[in-house]
């Protein structure tokens, strides 16, 4: 756990500090599994915040109704649960919670352009970045050039963090 906590406390700081609306910091990871399991964690850290937060999956319904119909609890009101809010610029989650396969599609896609156009990112977390190696390290490393790229932010403007459980002797 105290990995995630040494990427999740100076999110939360800034946002605290700057509650400016849009993204503000984006976490990716190898596989939806992960994305679920980071939400779980937020849904309890947020509750009673204003801090606004959502997954952008291939699981992530295109409306509320489904959406609501799909999780089977009541979702907090900061929690971003559909594409619709997102699409329309309605409700854009602060921490923006994905895997890369998705952030690829994200950057394509027209009607998800309101992402990249709101918010100040700070933030770019590669979770378990010890999976992103050779061709798919490779794709990654690509993708994440496209991202900073597409946000036209000047180099210091972002923190980018790599984390990983796993150390090996190679």
């Amino acid at each position: 756990r105290s990995k995630t906590e040494c990427f999740t406390i100076p999110i939360l700081n800034d946002l605290l500090l700057d509650d400016t609306p849009g993204v503000r910091a984006l976490l990716v990871y190898p596989m939806n599994a992960l994305v679920n399991d980071q939400l779980d964690r937020l849904r309890i850290l947020l509750n009673g915040t204003s801090i606004t937060f959502g997954r952008y999956t291939s699981e992530l319904e295109q409306n509320e109704q489904e959406a609501r119909k799909k999780l089977g609890f009541e979702p907090l009101p900061n929690e971003v649960i559909c594409r619709d809010d997102i699409q329309s610029g309605k409700k854009i989650p602060q921490i923006l919670i994905t895997n890369y396969a998705m952030l690829e599609y994200l950057l394509l896609r027209p009607e998800d352009s309101k992402l990249f156009q709101s918010g100040i990112w700070r933030f770019i977390v590669l979770d378990e970045a010890h999976t992103y190696s050779g061709a798919q390290g490779i794709e990654v490393a690509m993708l994440m050039r496209r991202l900073k790229h597409r946000l036209a932010k000047q180099p210091g403007d972002m923190r980018c963090i790599a984390t990983s459980a796993t150390l090996t002797n190679n």
